[in-house]
């Protein structure tokens, strides 16, 4: 058995890449409560398409082969890409659905347990399969088919049905954002919607990754892994690309900040004197009560504190001691009294829940009637019927 390791600087890249997307995941999954379900998707789309890549990078350096027992390991993984990457898009769209996604999942489920006839193979099997597909001059080993790896006889059109799913995920996903275009009045080439541009580039580069595998698989072949490579390759770049995003759209570095530092008590140390404190306070009521910031459906911490030419640490300060609420508590205050005001002055009730919870800047119907409860004990409907 030959134990050849080979490393490149694209194998580099991946390897990184791989760790960087595992660590992106755990913050999409970990921010995904509320009406955020959408990054939970995105986050375990991410997770298995990183261990995807790893078994890939561990398939092109030859590392395989000092941990057989690793082989296919993420095999079942080509069944969960593509209904991951539709309900991350439709949830994108529509916060409140409600449908079952579990029934999406079961050729992934039966593809899992069916692996196990694959795990049982014997250590010789395995590298014979590697050396396949990786090294066809090198020497096999004696193989052992006392176990076979494919008792029903459906893994030769393993490729052949992941490829078909992705299609039709992916037709589904594109049809659900060109719909949504539409309805929206956009154009597909051009709009300043930033959830309706991250979604359409979102679909395009799943598109080109399919692009990918297709030709490598027509060029070389069914059973190449060329395909695999480059796709590991691409996603490795994209993972750079959101981290950076990420990182540069952080409020992080909007305040003096060390990597020698442990986060501190909050406002310990604030430098703000009362003065201070009661100025922004004027410049925040102002940009919520003149600017109507509260209506932007993207509206931030950090945003505000841009538009007020403030610091996102001392806003934040002015709003938790000056208006006992943090940012999101007074943004959705805000735009439940402006809900409030509109549902007053539209005499007709022509306005309805949906178009409302748009005006004031929320995306989701259940979200504003949440918070409309909260802030007036009664419902948008109930309002209406007897307003204050």
């Amino acid at each position: 058995m030959r134990t050849d390791i080979r490393i490149g600087i694209f194998d580099v890249i991946i390897f990184l890449g791989v760790f960087q997307g595992l660590l992106l995941s755990w913050f999409f999954i970990k921010n995904s409560g509320g009406n955020r379900k959408a990054n939970l998707y995105q986050g375990l789309f991410l997770v298995t398409i990183s261990l995807s890549i790893f078994e890939e990078w561990l398939n092109n350096t030859g590392v395989i082969v000092r941990v057989l027992w690793l082989t296919n390991f993420s095999e079942s993984f080509n069944f969960a890409f593509a209904p991951l990457f539709y309900f991350y898009i439709r949830t994108c769209i529509n916060p409140d659905s409600k449908r079952k996604t579990w029934v999406h999942f079961i050729p992934f489920f039966f593809w899992a347990v069916y692996m196990i006839f694959a795990f049982m193979q014997p250590d010789g099997n395995k590298y014979n399969s590697y050396i396949q597909t990786k090294h066809p001059d090198w020497a096999a080993m004696p193989w052992d088919d006392s176990i076979s790896d494919d008792p029903l006889g459906v893994r030769r059109f393993v490729n052949h049905l992941m490829l078909l799913q992705l299609a039709v995920y992916i037709f589904l996903s594109a049809r659900a954002v060109v719909m949504k275009f539409r309805s929206s009045g956009e154009s597909l080439v051009r709009t300043e919607n930033t959830m309706l541009r991250v979604l359409r580039n979102s679909v395009i580069h799943v598109l080109i990754l399919i692009s990918i595998m297709i030709i490598t698989k027509i060029v070389f072949g069914m059973r190449s892994d060329i395909g695999g490579y480059l796709v590991a390759s691409y996603v490795s770049f994209m993972i750079y690309a959101t981290t950076w995003q990420i990182l540069n759209r952080s409020d992080y570095f909007d305040s003096p900040t060390s990597f020698l530092f442990f986060p501190a008590v909050k406002y310990r140390k604030s430098s703000l004197s009362e003065e201070n404190k009661d100025d922004i306070l004027k410049k925040i009521k102002h940009e919520m009560e003149q600017g109507s910031y509260f209506t932007n459906s993207l509206a931030s911490l950090s945003g505000l504190a841009r538009q007020i030419n403030e610091s996102p640490h001392h806003v934040s300060q002015v709003i938790n001691e000056k208006m006992n609420r943090n940012f999101f508590e007074m943004l959705a205050f805000y735009r439940v009294e402006h809900a409030k005001k509109l549902i007053r002055q539209d005499k007709h009730g022509k306005i309805t829940v949906e178009e409302l919870a748009e005006l004031v800047g929320y995306n989701s119907k259940s979200s504003f009637n949440s918070a409309f409860k909260k802030y007036s004990s009664k419902t948008p409907s109930e309002y209406r019927k007897s307003p204050d």
